[in-house]
């Protein structure tokens, strides 16, 4: 039978006729995949069904959730794992992954809940010999090394379980797709036919799902779109950290966050993570400086560390390790029009201390005395926090949970605080608070800048 050849954007999913270096749907370059589908006599289109309809008005019970007992894990869920909803994980290889989904499935099957791990980048054995590491061999998961999903479905028809775990669905492939296991065409259809088995057998599904070196989902972005929850697992390297961050969730919260350290025993919850970030904080020193943020639901405090040099190069360096780099330029570009602070021929390296990303925009403040302490060599007060958000003119934007942020500084025994004019006063819980209007409050009054 002939074969028609497509180009598939792994970035949108859109189809094109021939290849081209950029795609015409969303604009991205380079991500046009060949992908070979079997030709065939159209088909004339089945009748279909009329639908129930119901009104807005409608009384709907909310969905009973299965609890891990692993509270970070079922924070990030919303509260547990709903039936019939279909979660992907995603994060770097040699992450942790595995590690946490063998645990949940594990705490999921004491719990009462059936389920199955499917694996298709290990042997059962080399799973077996990763569950007697972490004391597991005794949980009653039920386990198989398969990577046909036509028979991996068979199974679950036949075994109907309340959760199957799928790692990892780059390694699936199926009859549907004409095309390599990974590639953009097997990726879609064997997400397709698990989140529908999930919605029609109300079976959790957990799909795996590796990422591009840019820190992207790998395959194409439908899929996301599909599942109900994607959920990322962050983490450097060289540090016993792993974060837990929900990005999409049909049944909680976005952006919430669950911390785990790496142990010789596995993943270890972190009930306290701002604690945790703080353990390895010595002697005050410039250019150190704590933030107090929030991450979902949650207040956590970090450290945020900053070294301002002079250059031996014609073009400064700027390097950001934890945060965005566009916007740490920006910090600078507001420092040296509004407050007279030039950084021309120095080097500015910025550094989230933990392996921590932060996103909001309420650390521009902190990061701003940060850069300031470490140029002018006056370390800020051990029991100092910082937070609020920098406009291009200079002024302080005061930012949202200030009692939340303030509640957790004080918690971990910090005395005063520096942070935006504006916004909801709210308690002080016998902090001091320093409160400013403009940047150069901080340049001048603080740091003697400027």
């Amino acid at each position: 039978m002939a074969k028609a050849a497509a180009f598939i954007c792994s970035a949108c999913g859109a189809a094109h006729a021939k290849w081209a270096g950029r795609c015409d749907a969303c604009g991205a370059w380079n991500t046009l995949q060949e992908e070979s589908a079997k030709a065939g006599p159209g088909r004339a289109p089945k009748a279909g069904r009329a639908i129930p309809l119901s009104g807005l008005d409608a009384e709907e019970r909310p969905a009973p959730r299965a609890a891990s007992g692993m509270a970070e894990l079922d924070r990030v869920l919303g509260g547990g794992l709903v039936p019939g909803s279909a979660v992907l994980l995603a994060g770097d290889p040699g992450i942790g992954k595995s590690t946490l989904l063998l645990q949940a499935a594990a705490r999921f099957a004491a719990r009462g809940l059936s389920t199955i791990y499917i694996s298709g980048e290990e042997a059962s054995a080399q799973v077996r010999m990763r569950a007697r590491r972490l004391e597991l061999s005794d949980a009653p998961v039920r386990l198989g090394a398969e990577t046909a999903l036509s028979d991996i479905l068979a199974t679950l028809e036949a075994e109907r379980p309340g959760l199957v775990i799928i790692d990892s669905i780059q390694t699936m492939w199926t009859d549907a797709a004409d095309s390599a296991p990974g590639s953009v065409g097997q990726v879609r259809a064997v997400a397709h036919q698990l989140t529908a088995f999930a919605k029609r057998r109300g079976t959790a599904v957990i799909l795996v799902g590796h990422v591009t070196k840019e820190g992207q989902i790998a395959g194409p972005r439908v899929v996301e779109h599909m599942v109900d929850t994607v959920l990322h697992f962050e983490g450097e390297r060289g540090h016993q950290f792993r974060i837990l961050r929900g990005v999409k969730n049909r049944f909680g919260a976005t952006d919430e966050i669950g911390v785990f350290e790496m142990t010789g025993a596995g993943l270890a919850e972190i009930g306290n993570p701002s604690e945790l970030f703080l353990s390895e904080r010595g002697q005050p020193a410039p250019g150190s400086v704590v933030f107090a943020g929030i991450e979902g639901s949650r207040p956590l405090l970090v450290e945020l560390q900053a070294l301002v040099a002079p250059t031996p190069h014609a073009q400064p360096r700027r390097t950001v390790v934890g945060w965005d780099g566009g916007r740490l330029a920006m910090i600078l570009a507001v420092l040296e029009a509004r407050c007279g602070i030039p950084f021309a021929g120095l080097d500015v390296y910025l550094n989230v201390a933990g392996g921590l990303k932060i996103a909001e925009p309420a650390a521009d403040l902190a990061v701003a005395a940060a850069l300031l302490s470490a140029r002018e060599g006056e370390p800020l007060a051990h029991d100092t926090v910082v937070f609020g958000e920098i406009s291009l003119s200079g002024a302080l934007r005061p930012v949202s949970q200030t009692e939340n942020r303030l509640k957790e500084a004080r918690k971990l025994g910090f005395t005063s605080a520096i942070l935006p004019e504006g916004g909801k006063p709210g308690p002080s819980g016998g902090l001091e608070l320093t409160r400013m209007g403009q940047l150069a409050d901080l340049a001048g009054g603080t740091f003697g800048a400027g």
